[in-house]
Parts: structure tokens; sequence; C-alpha cells
């Protein structure tokens, strides 16, 4: 098996009902599994997979994800929806699959999803600290908006007399 670059389980992660996800067939990739094989190991070991760990897409939400990625139609693919697994999900299924590729693969993908989790935190907190400063400084710096909005107005010009 050939090694996924983190860019490419970055890729893979997306946000469906409000959670980040990977979908079956992704894992099975990076995992170097069959998406058969990989969701035959989950059902077999369906009790260590709860709804907030893995759940099955439903028709739009399929048909709107392979909208976003390009991916081609279900014409001669997938006879069900896909599922989709959260990253605790994904982290569970390196010990169902349990191989060596499996625990390698798992590390990287956790670590994307942490990377991905501390990228939105900090965006949060920068987008908080930018309020703070709009609302610091607005009064002190009325005077100057006022004064550029008054300098960006263009000044109404009566119109010229035609002739005498």
């Amino acid at each position: 098996m050939t090694k996924i670059s983190k860019i490419e389980i970055e890729k893979s992660i997306f946000i469906v009902r409000k959670q980040k996800v990977m979908l079956d067939s992704d894992l099975a990739r990076i995992y170097g599994v069959t998406t058969k094989n990989l969701n035959k190991s989950v059902k077999r070991n369906s009790d260590r997979f709860p709804l907030d760990f893995m759940f099955q897409l439903t028709t739009l939400e399929a048909d709107n994800l392979r909208f976003q990625t390009g991916t081609s139609s279900s014409y001669g693919g997938r006879r069900y929806s896909p599922y989709v697994f959260t990253e605790h999900g994904a982290l569970m299924l390196a010990g169902v699959l349990n191989s060596d590729i499996a625990i390698e693969a798992s590390i990287q993908v956790v670590r994307s999803f942490i990377q991905l989790r501390e990228f939105v935190i900090s965006h949060k907190e920068l987008s908080r600290k930018l309020s703070d400063l709009e609302k610091k400084y607005d009064s002190q710096f009325k005077v100057v908006f006022e004064a550029i909005e008054q300098l960006m107005t263009i000044p109404e010009v009566p119109p010229k007399k035609i002739g005498i």
C-alpha cells in the first residue's frame, strides 16, 4: 500500500449533519481494504459503532455530497447510500480492522481531524477578536468613517442650462 498523504486525508473530511465525517469508501482506501470488507467488519462489530461514531447518509445527503466532490453518478456504482464515520468512528475502525496499515492510517486520520478542529477554534477566536476591536474602536473612528463617506459621495451638480 502506498502511504496516503495528510492533505489527501484532510480533503476526505466533509461536514454532514454539522459533524466532520469521512466516507466509508475513503476510509477503506486509506486503510488498504475494500469498502465491502470495511462495511462487513463494521456490521460484525456493530456494538462498537453507535450513531455518534457512524451513520448512513440519506439519498439526498449522498447526492449533495456527490455533487460537492464531483464524483460520478450512481450508475454502475453503489446500490445503497454510503456510511460516514466521525473522528471516533474512524479511530474505532483501526481496532476492528486490526492491521498494521489500519493502525498507522488511523493515526494520520486522527491527526487530520485534530488539525481541522484547531483551525476551526482559531478561526472563531480570530473572528471574536475582530468583532471586539470593531466595537472598541467604532466610536473613536466614527469621525474618520464619516469623513471618508463624505469624500466618497459625489456631490449633485445642477444640470447646465442649454441655450441662452
